[in-house]
């Protein structure tokens, strides 16, 4: 991970479908390890549940390893995020090609996946179990994106 321009805290943007459990959780996790070298928000493509709050189940894997999503609001993504972010990362390549899409030329060289060249699993409709072990992946791909 490198700074921003001129110097300021670098601006990451974790994306995900809904923003409703792992680009939270991407977004918790990078904050936490990043601290004041990192501004870190998240956002998700659709709006299903913006407004509300991240996924009980992902609120709880993610407690689990010491990070608190019950705060968390879901929103969605608009061209001026990506504008804004120095880095983007998709949670999987669906997300990664529509978010190619709306960043347009200009942003595309700061769009990639989470974990280079895979997907994070998306548990929604899972278990606990496949939340925890979403988490997990987030968890640990995390270090790829800090200094």
């Amino acid at each position: 991970m490198t700074t921003g321009p001129t110097g300021a805290p670098l601006r990451i943007l974790t994306v995900c479908l809904g923003n409703y459990c792992r680009s939270p959780l991407a977004a918790a996790v990078l904050a936490a390890k990043a601290g004041a070298a990192a501004e870190v928000s998240s956002a998700g493509l659709l709006d299903l549940w913006v407004g509300g709050t991240a996924h009980p189940t992902m609120i709880a894997a993610a407690a689990g390893l010491g990070y608190d999503l019950s705060g968390h609001r879901p929103v969605r993504v608009d061209a001026a995020m990506l504008d804004r972010a120095d880095v983007v990362l998709a949670m999987d390549r669906s997300v990664l090609e529509q978010l190619r899409s709306l960043g347009g030329a200009r942003n595309a060289a700061k769009i990639r996946l989470y974990l280079d060249g895979r997907d994070v699993p998306d548990p929604m409709g899972g278990t606990a179990e496949g939340f925890a072990a979403s988490a997990a992946i987030i968890e640990a791909g995390a270090a790829r994106h800090l200094p």
